[in-house]
This record gives structure tokens, C-alpha cells and sequence, in this order.
């Protein structure tokens, strides 16, 4: 019987290792390293390195398996990354670089998918069967847990709820997704591109407490500051939360109406370091949901946090694992 797991997270700048329970979902010492470089054998190395220092002695050949969340696109069980924007990877076999360094099975999934099936074992959808997970940080994500199992989709790419188009054919000021579309939902939602926005408006003039709030230093500016100034009862910052919290609310009601998940957990810096901005979302949720599946919804927000990733990864690495 499997006890302990490995999972990492590897996102656009760092990369994390941790030892997972699998009986508990309890997260030994996480480690940690900054992404110098983001070529594939660069990062590769830099997760053999993480990896290395959370196993201790024995490696991860003492745990015959690893599981990895990657903030992009996987093919299925290939271990084939499609698409990762911000790594500037497209069609790199991860899966198979990381076995070759490794020398054990390793798991490659969508980080999204990872951190669903960390809050639905030991999270915050502990005990449902369906759930939607959605998280607004950097970017915008979703993994779905459907009968009590991950669903990646056909082509294991299931749950891109930021890739739905919004606006496919924006009349003004067209905003690309890291993705290479236009009109995706996380280029309008997504952390990094509500900052970018605010930073270019109020370069060209647009008044808000936003840039006092800043010290005048837009490079400062994040969803933070329009949080910040959305609570002071700023004008500029209430319209533009009112903006992303429609465009968020209504992608992710219509999911929950095709889903009819039991919950829907909300996460991420964003949306949980901005209660304003929340609220909008969860009041859209809860009214532009059919009725039938807003009937048996609860909302609530995620509970692991940053570990939610590392925790689902490790668990379906575990499932790797050879006999």
C-alpha cells in the first residue's frame, strides 16, 4: 500500500516539490526553485533538482512515481505539454524528458485538473462527487471532478474555462490570450491582463485613486490596488470589477448549467484576495445559473490553497505507479 506520494507544481516562474500523504493529503516540507531559464532541459533539471530535495535519500526512485501540475495544456496521458504560455512551450514531451531524467513513471497533467482533485480528496469538495474547481490568479482555470473522477476530455484538455471566448470578435481594443486567441476569457479576467489593462488606461489618462494608491508607480499596479480602490469607493475600479466580475460570473454559470456540479469551489489570489470582486462573481453565479442547477449549488472557496496542486498531482502520480 502506497503511504507517501510525490508531487510538483510547475508554473510559469517557479517550480515546487512536496511529499504527499496519500491517506491524509498532509504536505511535508515544500521546496522550491526559481525558473532561470525556460527551455525544456532547463526546467527539466530544475525539477530533478526540486524533486531530489523533497524526496531526501532514495529520490524518487523510493516513491516509484511522480505526479506533475503544469499550467498548460496536456495531451491526455501522453505527458505531451500543447501548449504552456508561460513557459513559451509548445509541443514539448515533458512526461517523457522527466522519466528519462527520473527513472520512474511520471504523471503529467493540467495544474488546474491537479489542484481539482486535491480539493475534492482532502479540500474543500471533500465529499461530492461533482464538482467545478475555478481559479483566478495570474490567469484563469478550471479541472472538473465528474462521478467522483478527474475529467480531462477526449484530448485531456477539458476545463479550459479561460479559453472560452467572451468577446470573439471585440469591436475595440482586442485583448490576446497568452493562448495566441483573441477574445478569450482570461485575457479580460485573467490577474496579469486586468493589470496590464489599469497600467495602459491610466497611462493615458484615466483618473483613479488607483495611481495615488500606487505611489504614482504603475508598475506597482495589480488586482490588489483596484481592489484597494474599488473598497474605497473608487469610480474607475467599481466599473472595472463590475467588468471582470460579469464576464467571470457569466462563464462560469453557464459551465455550472451544462456541469450541474454539487459544488463550485472558487479560488486563486485574485479572486480570494479580492472579497469586492468576489462577491460579483458569486452573485452572478448564483443568478444567471438555470434554476434547476442552481438549485442544489454550493458555493464555497477553495481551502488548500497553494497545496491544492501539489496534493492532487502527487495523488494521481501515485496511480502511476508500477505494481
Amino acid at each position: 500500500m502506497v503511504r507517501q506520494a510525490l508531487g510538483v507544481d510547475l508554473g510559469g516562474t517557479n517550480a515546487r516539490a512536496a511529499v504527499v500523504d496519500v491517506e491524509t493529503g498532509a504536505v511535508g516540507a515544500v521546496t522550491r526553485e526559481a525558473l532561470a531559464e525556460r527551455t525544456p532541459e532547463a526546467v527539466v533539471e530544475a525539477l530533478a533538482r526540486v524533486i531530489a530535495a523533497a524526496a531526501g535519500p532514495g529520490g524518487a526512485r523510493g516513491f516509484g512515481a511522480v505526479g506533475v501540475g503544469v499550467a498548460g495544456q496536456v495531451l491526455g496521458a501522453s505527458g505531451l505539454v500543447l501548449n504552456a504560455p508561460n513557459l513559451g512551450w509548445r509541443d514539448v514531451a515533458l512526461g517523457a524528458l522527466l522519466e528519462g531524467r527520473m527513472g520512474v513513471p511520471v504523471r503529467i497533467v493540467n495544474d488546474l485538473s491537479a489542484a481539482a482533485w486535491g480539493e475534492v480528496r482532502f479540500g474543500a469538495a471533500r465529499d461530492v462527487l461533482d464538482a467545478l474547481v475555478v481559479y483566478v490568479g495570474t490567469g484563469v482555470g478550471s479541472g472538473l471532478v465528474l462521478g467522483g473522477r478527474l475529467h480531462e476530455g477526449a484530448r485531456g484538455v477539458a476545463g479550459e474555462l479561460g479559453h472560452v471566448k467572451v468577446r470573439p470578435r471585440p469591436a475595440e481594443s482586442p485583448r490576446r490570450c497568452g493562448c495566441g486567441a483573441v477574445g478569450c476569457l482570461e485575457a479580460y479576467t485573467g490577474g496579469a491582463n486586468v493589470a496590464a489593462r489599469v497600467r495602459a488606461e491610466l497611462a493615458a489618462g484615466a483618473r483613479s485613486a488607483i495611481r495615488e494608491l500606487s505611489g504614482g508607480d504603475l508598475s506597482r499596479v495589480n488586482a490588489g490596488s483596484v481592489e484597494e480602490a474599488a473598497t474605497a469607493g473608487d469610480a474607475y475600479a467599481r466599473r472595472l470589477w463590475d467588468e471582470v466580475g460579469e464576464l467571470l460570473g457569466l462563464a462560469i454559470a453557464g459551465a455550472v448549467t451544462l456541469l450541474n456540479p454539487q459544488r463550485l469551489v472558487l479560488g486563486g489570489g485574485v479572486l480570494l484576495g479580492c472579497p469586492t470582486l468576489y462577491e460579483i462573481v458569486e452573485w452572478r453565479v448564483r443568478n444567471e445559473t438555470s434554476r434547476t442547477a442552481a438549485a442544489s449549488l454550493e458555493v464555497v472557496r477553495a481551502a488548500r490553497g497553494d497545496e491544492a496542486g501539489v496534493v492532487g498531482a502527487a495523488l494521481l502520480g501515485a496511480a502511476a505507479r508500477r505494481g
